[in-house]
């Protein structure tokens, strides 16, 4: 009975459109033809479908006889589905375009997408959900619709979303949600993810806030009030002002929050210890920064609201990952307190975003260092030389023979009760230790404590307090072997020798007779004999000949001592 009203019209429509065309010659062509709606055919009106959780894939076809543009227009349709009832289709609670680019007469959408549309929309599990569906042609600027009743069983389960987002008046992205706040999801005791979320973020008293799955609408929407959430309930209302961290469990519908007042670095490196307390200041973004004075080395933990309770420490194996204490056994983590080398004011920032809790420390070049009017080197707590001074920079005047372990420090007065510097890491720490020149720069910086000797060398020291530089460099020393008779030059052996404490280089090694010899740092030092023809002497930095001294082929110990400032020095050679 619907196609012959749908043909009756159609007819009644081109009669009238002709007989205006006659009438009305100046009328445009945007009212001189009309769109006739398709006709609902399937799901017939008032069926009932039941979505089975366990075939989600499953699918429901909607069809539908065509529109018609009576001045041949070509035509798209979308199904829709709404409140039961609607007739106004333009903010559905699902739409979806036909097959085939939205030309055929057809559509099909699987049980899931209409359960989750229908999740979204707040329609409960298990139960009936009465709604319209209709289908919607488009030709040009013209719309028509067609529609009928259906009735859809949801899921037995609901829906739990795997992402969270936090938006409205009461936070921090002012109510945009495309720039919704997304929360940490966190995992369970086997390390997987789980159904609990949080975040750290500041609200505002007497505005509201809602939880989204996603970042725009339509989306799961969370409301509630004291404690419980309500899919798509009310906004919750913000009680007071201030920094939170609000933990939501899908699993049983709860939300909590704790007020952080603040977090604060506690331990060994700060002023006062254990038994201190050093606040960090909120920024914003679940991030905390503070410029904080570390004068010792050793470990620490951040501590919320100066609780016990509260506190963050590293994760094994991943020292820059930090968990809550109280959390680590429920999420599968194990923990220790967080490890500092550092000496000197930096810039302490603790990160507690969706992308991973976090923690650096950088040094504070906010603040320029006063240049002193004199600089002492300390070895082991026994001063030992005052540093030469050309304007901003400070030089020592000897190759300084350290050892492992020896502890540097730096102060403006002779008695160390000066202004002390140090630097976050150790003196001959490096990648390239059999490099001929080797050298790190560290930021200097103003702070008690000293600075730990890696690697047994003999050492020059640069400080520039301008650029806040520290600068260390030792040479090693090779022995340059080549058969200097028949111009062996470029067939030389380079033998690097073994720095021994103090200022001591040897090697063991296969040397041949009547070829020439020096000990070099190409090309920085040039160590030549006074006596060349002989298995021990004095040797010249810059002077002196080749050493020429081996008439048998053999294994050889070699050993050459240097004059700390590196001028001259003593030679050996030990047949083995």
């Amino acid at each position: 009975m619907k196609k012959i009203y749908k043909y009756l019209l159609l007819f009644i429509f081109i009669s009238i459109a002709v007989t205006a065309c006659d009438t009305e010659e100046n009328m445009q062509p945007e009212g001189q033809w009309g769109l006739i709606a398709p006709v609902a055919t399937l799901p017939e009106s008032n069926q009932t479908i039941i979505l089975d959780q366990e075939t989600p894939n499953e699918t429901i076809t909607f069809s539908w006889d065509p529109a018609i543009s009576t001045a041949g227009y070509a035509i798209t349709y979308s199904v829709v589905l709404d409140t039961l009832g609607s007739t106004n289709f333009e903010t559905p609670i699902y739409q979806i375009a036909s097959s085939n680019s939205g030309t055929d007469t057809s559509a099909i959408v699987s049980f899931a997408d209409i359960d989750e549309a229908l999740s979204i929309a707040g329609y409960p599990v298990s139960e009936v959900a009465q709604v319209t569906w209709a289908v919607k042609a488009i030709s040009l600027s013209k719309t028509a619709y067609d529609s009928q009743s259906l009735a859809i069983t949801r899921f037995e389960d609901e829906i739990i979303p795997t992402r969270l987002y936090i938006s409205g008046t009461a936070t921090e992205n002012e109510n945009n949600l495309a720039e919704a706040i997304q929360l940490k999801r966190l995992n369970n005791s086997e390390g997987l993810a789980s159904n609990v979320h949080e975040v750290y973020t500041s609200l505002t008293a007497g505005n509201t806030y809602k939880f989204y799955s996603e970042t725009s609408l339509p989306a799961h929407q969370y409301g509630g009030a004291d404690g419980v959430l309500v899919k798509s309930g009310e906004p919750i209302v913000a009680q007071e002002d201030g920094v939170y961290r609000i933990m939501v469990n899908l699993d049983d519908n709860t939300y909590s929050l704790l007020k952080i007042d603040y977090w604060s670095m506690v331990g060994q490196p700060i002023n006062g210890g254990w038994g201190a307390d050093e606040p960090l200041s909120y920024q914003g973004g679940g991030i905390w920064s503070s410029t904080i004075e570390l004068v010792d080395t050793g470990s620490f933990v951040f501590r919320a609201n100066g609780n016990w309770s509260y506190l963050l420490k590293s994760v094994v194996g991943s020292p820059s990952t930090l968990i809550m204490e109280s959390q680590a056994a429920n999420q599968g983590f194990t923990f220790e307190d967080i490890q500092s080398s550092q000496l000197g004011f930096f810039v302490v920032t603790l990160q507690l975003t969706s992308s991973g809790y976090t923690f650096s420390i950088e040094q504070d070049t906010s603040t320029p260092i006063v240049t002193p009017d004199q600089l002492f080197l300390f070895v082991n707590g026994t001063m030992v030389e005052e540093l030469n001074r050309n304007g901003d920079i400070f030089t020592n005047s000897t190759h300084r023979a350290l050892q492992v372990d020896d502890m540097i420090t730096l102060n403006s007065a002779a008695d160390g009760s000066g202004e002390s510097y140090a630097i976050s890491t150790n003196i001959g720490a490096t990648a390239s230790p059999d490099a001929v020149s080797v050298s790190e720069d560290s930021i200097l910086n103003i702070g008690s404590g000293g600075i730990i000797v890696e690697r047994n060398q003999a050492y020059t020291i640069t400080i520039n307090f301008a650029s806040a530089n520290f600068h260390w460099q030792f040479y090693n020393l090779f022995l340059f072997h080549w058969d200097e008779i028949n111009q062996g030059w470029d067939n030389r052996n380079e033998f690097l020798m073994t720095y021994v404490h103090p200022n001591t280089f040897k090697i063991t090694t296969p040397l041949s007779a009547n070829y020439d010899m020096k000990f070099i740092s190409p090309w920085d030092n040039d160590f030549g004999s006074e006596s060349p023809n002989e298995l021990s002497g004095t040797i010249i930095n810059g002077g002196g000949s080749n050493i020429r001294n081996i008439s048998t082929n053999g294994a050889f110990e070699v050993t050459a001592t240097l004059s700390d400032d590196y001028t001259t020095g003593t030679y050996e050679f030990v047949a083995q």
